[in-house]
């Protein structure tokens, strides 16, 4: 009963800010008894989910399959995580024991009675082999597993129930505590008291939660009055109190890779909130009764939520690497705020020994921080020379310097491209009805594109504009002129460098036009566009390619691209030939996108989730040897041929063969079974 849905909350524009724009997608959603506590694996797509019923399920939110069940107890789970270094969870439940499973072989790993009443919470050190509980007995107490699972510590001070336990990531000597006495204790290990007491909510405090990197000393606490609320734990002041749930709050987040904060409530509701502004985002209602706990990673945008009716993970936008690479191979990325820079030239040819890497190993670049940046970037992208990136999110964009992240401009905008010729030259989407045009630097134009809504915009040769009625529509950059509008609903659009051909990926096939600029341009210059149809010749279609295509580039007349299901493939002329099959996730969905292609060095360079940059040998001239036989053009191919080395001819006589030039193939080969082969056939 796992499924995907999608919704895409578009919140209402304010004055000053504009919203973060979420596709919020359902990953998994799955009906069982009441979800005491989630945790998510930090490497492996799976949710932890504790039950009342007494159960621990990990369920894997990308293939929606229940991975493992563990009956841990005969009374309710309350509080279930994982260890993942030692591929562990601990468990505790409401006959006031701990239990500690190893995920991968089951085996019961320890068993023992921890506190003398109910057991609220389990907190894993991030580092050391320690892990805290703490009790209706209201105490805290510390475990070391290396110690036989020794109580190492106790910790006495509340006056009721402790329901929560958290360690500060910045310093994790010290953990907070939440108690239904109203307030939060700050504690240090090696000390049985308190070191100091936060107090301000109004009754019992039920969650709380540290901003996850060292530059806010914040801590996050949800309550029964229904407030969520910002501590300074320097100053020991509230910085701000959130409103909006109808009952008790029993979980809250900041989330470790997205500028959010997350609340779950007995309302059924689970806000999201701006972790800058503190603006309320959106709200998620999935009709399952109370929401009782949350759970995020540092390693992608998943949400899991545990309600009255079972667990829900979602993905609150994209997970793919905000990343972009020029043509000379240097490479930015951005990390939540972070930028960072580094080059790939040279890298994958600078092996142990002088060797080359091995193909799909990954890449040992050296990054440089290059500066933090104002807003949350959602998408990063070079110039045509490489000289600026933009960076866009939050409804906005900035325009660096690439060397020293130096702002160049700025603006309110829902989307951003660059055109493929001039170095200031950009569009922006400012509404559904209206795409600004900037030639260097500056606003040139405006258009209200003929379409019912603009719901997106391509950048390239000419400017797209993705029309709400399934169409692309095309526009001159110079003139703003309308070119063409075609009739397919494609996610991107990628262009050649020479700008005579274009492909456009749809959900499940791909386009491939050739471009006409010629026509284009003597037609805009005698004032011979339609106006409903545009230029007429402008646009040829060529070929379709019958596949998804995720991510890919231009090399030439050839287009290298990734699938959905993982595969590194190229075209040339309609013509597929699969280069690698990558790794896929556990749906079998493609985790690699196509950073570029570097001419010197032969190689197309994919990046992963999680940044890391992998090549592969692909030889320029082995591609336009066979761009030029698909064009007929033997000549060209011929002396093409004496600049490949002859490792690669048994590759080239095999796609001889397979374009039904079986003689030429013949002589090219070095293979002798495939020689004798095609001597039979001829």
């Amino acid at each position: 009963c796992g499924y995907e849905a999608e919704a895409v909350f578009k919140i209402k524009e304010t004055t000053d800010t504009m919203p973060i724009r979420l596709d919020i997608k359902k990953k998994l959603s799955v009906s069982s008894e009441r979800v005491k506590s989630v945790d998510i694996h930090p490497t492996e797509s799976w949710a932890l989910a504790a039950l009342y019923s007494g159960n621990v399920t990990i369920w894997d939110y990308e293939s929606g399959s229940n991975v493992k069940t563990f009956e841990v107890s005969e009374l309710p789970v309350r509080c279930a995580k994982f260890i993942t270094r030692k591929q562990w969870f601990v468990a505790s439940s409401d006959d006031m024991r701990i239990r500690v499973y190893n995920y991968n072989t089951m085996e019961k790993v320890r068993d023992f009675e921890a506190h003398s009443d109910y057991i609220r919470y389990v907190e894993v050190h991030p580092t050391l082999p320690y892990f805290l509980t703490s009790s209706d007995d209201m105490t805290i107490k510390c475990w070391d597993w290396d110690r036989n699972f020794d109580c190492t510590q106790l910790f006495e001070g509340h006056a009721h129930y402790v329901m929560m336990v958290k360690f500060n990531p910045k310093d994790a000597n010290t953990f907070a505590s939440a108690s239904l006495d109203r307030s939060i204790k700050v504690w240090g290990l090696g000390s049985p008291l308190p070191h100091y007491t936060l107090e301000g909510h109004e009754r019992g405090v039920n969650c709380i939660d540290y901003y996850p990197s060292g530059d806010k000393p914040y801590i996050l606490s949800g309550a029964d009055d229904r407030t969520v609320k910002i501590w300074d734990y320097q100053t020991k002041s509230i910085v701000h109190s959130l409103e909006g749930h109808s009952h008790n709050v029993c979980s809250v987040l900041f989330h470790p890779k997205l500028p959010l904060i997350c609340s779950a409530s007995e309302d059924g509701t689970v806000r999201l909130w701006q972790s800058t502004t503190y603006r309320a985002e959106t709200t998620l209602n999935y009709g399952m009764e109370r929401a009782w706990a949350l759970a995020a990673t540092r390693e992608t945008t998943k949400l899991a939520v545990g309600f009255d009716e079972g667990c829900v993970v979602v993905e609150l936008g994209s997970d793919d690497a905000v990343v972009s690479m020029d043509g000379t191979g240097k490479v930015v990325w951005a990390r939540n705020n972070e930028i960072q820079t580094a080059t790939v030239r040279g890298i994958a040819s600078a092996g142990a020994d002088g060797e080359e890497l091995p193909d799909g190993e990954r890449l040992p670049v050296v990054p440089r921080d290059l500066g933090a940046c104002e807003l949350y970037p959602q998408s990063i992208k070079h110039n045509c020379n490489g000289r600026f990136v933009a960076v866009c999110g939050d409804g906005e964009f900035i325009i660096y310097t690439a060397q020293a992240l130096r702002n160049k401009a700025f603006g309110q905008a829902i989307d951003f491209v660059w055109s493929a010729s001039g170095t200031g030259d950009y569009a922006i989407r400012e509404s559904a009805t209206r795409v600004k045009f900037f030639k260097n630097f500056k606003e040139s134009r405006a258009i209200k594109p003929a379409a019912a809504s603009a719901d997106g915009l391509f950048g390239g040769q000419l400017l797209g504009v993705k029309a709400g009625d399934s169409a692309v529509l095309f526009y001159d950059w110079d003139s703003g002129e309308f070119v063409r509008k075609i009739d397919v609903a494609p996610k991107e659009v990628y262009w050649s460098d020479s700008g005579n051909l274009v492909l456009l990926a749809c959900e499940n096939s791909a386009y491939v036009l050739s471009y006409n600029a010629a026509t284009t341009a003597s037609a805009i210059a005698m004032g011979q566009v339609d106006a409903e149809d545009g230029v007429d010749g402008s646009f040829d279609l060529m070929y379709e390619i019958s596949d998804t295509i995720t991510s890919g580039e231009w090399v030439g007349d050839c287009f290298i691209y990734c699938n959905a299901s993982g595969r590194l493939e190229y075209s040339v002329g309609g013509k597929i030939q699969t280069l690698v099959h990558l790794d896929t996730n556990s749906s079998g969905s493609t985790m690699h996108s196509v950073l570029g292609y570097l001419a010197k060095e032969d190689r197309v360079y994919l990046v992963d989730k999680n940044l890391n940059i992998v090549s592969y040998k692909v030889m320029l001239a082995v591609l336009q040897y066979q761009t030029a036989v698909m064009r007929g053009d033997f000549d060209a191919a011929n002396e093409l041929l004496a600049t490949i080395p002859e490792s690669e001819y048994t590759t080239i006589a095999r796609f001889l063969e397979a374009q039904g030039f079986k003689e030429e193939a013949l002589q090219v080969t070095t293979d002798d079974d495939h020689k004798f082969d095609l001597a039979l056939e001829l």
